[in-house]
């Protein structure tokens, strides 16, 4: 059990997609005690600064996100983080909808957030549609060469020589620094 805080805290919970686009501007002029920063995609609550929020937050304290889509991007998961903070006396805000829930919300409030996080999930569809499409588009005119290998030609024959011999795959699979899917993709190749 941890030991219980003498005050509460705001804590500012920080997402963006890639590792190289800009985050400061998220929570820009907003004071807060503690910062959550995570830098992967919004499609699910697998994310490690996400999880230590949801760890830290105690009962008074408020959460203050830049925007829902920033929190998630799937309708169901957004409902679940945030009724699950209300429910242990957590306050979430919302600082572009302006919106903040403390679990009595209204339901003009409850509208607006079920709206956005649907508009949220929809835009998230959206980019991964274009994304197909550009990838089509790239392989028709002979331009998508799809990712680099992870191992080298003389890695992989390696790799399938130790396999072969009896090492074991999750060992194997950590020295070459790939998951064991990749290594098994490897062996069968």
């Amino acid at each position: 059990m941890t030991a219980e805080r003498k005050y509460s805290k705001k804590l500012g919970y920080i997402r963006v997609s890639s590792v190289d686009q800009n985050h400061e501007c998220q929570l820009e002029n907003v004071i807060v005690d503690k910062v959550f920063t995570d830098k992967c995609s919004g499609k699910d609550t697998n994310r490690p600064a996400l999880t230590q929020l949801l760890e830290y937050a105690r009962e008074g304290d408020t959460v203050v996100v830049h925007s829902l889509d920033r929190f998630g991007r799937n309708l169901d998961n957004l409902r679940r983080i945030v009724s699950g903070l209300n429910q242990r006396g957590v306050t979430v805000q919302f600082i572009k909808e302006g919106l903040t829930f403390v679990g009595d919300d209204s339901p003009m409030s409850k509208l607006l957030f079920n709206v956005l996080g649907a508009f949220a999930e929809f835009e998230r569809s959206l980019i991964r549609e274009r994304q197909r499409e550009g990838i089509e588009l790239a392989k028709k005119e002979g331009k998508y060469r799809g990712r680099k290998p992870s191992l080298t030609a003389k890695q992989a024959e390696n790799l399938r020589t130790r396999a072969s011999a009896g090492e074991n795959k999750a060992a194997l699979a950590r020295e070459f620094a790939i998951s064991r899917e990749t290594l098994y993709q490897y062996l069968r190749a």
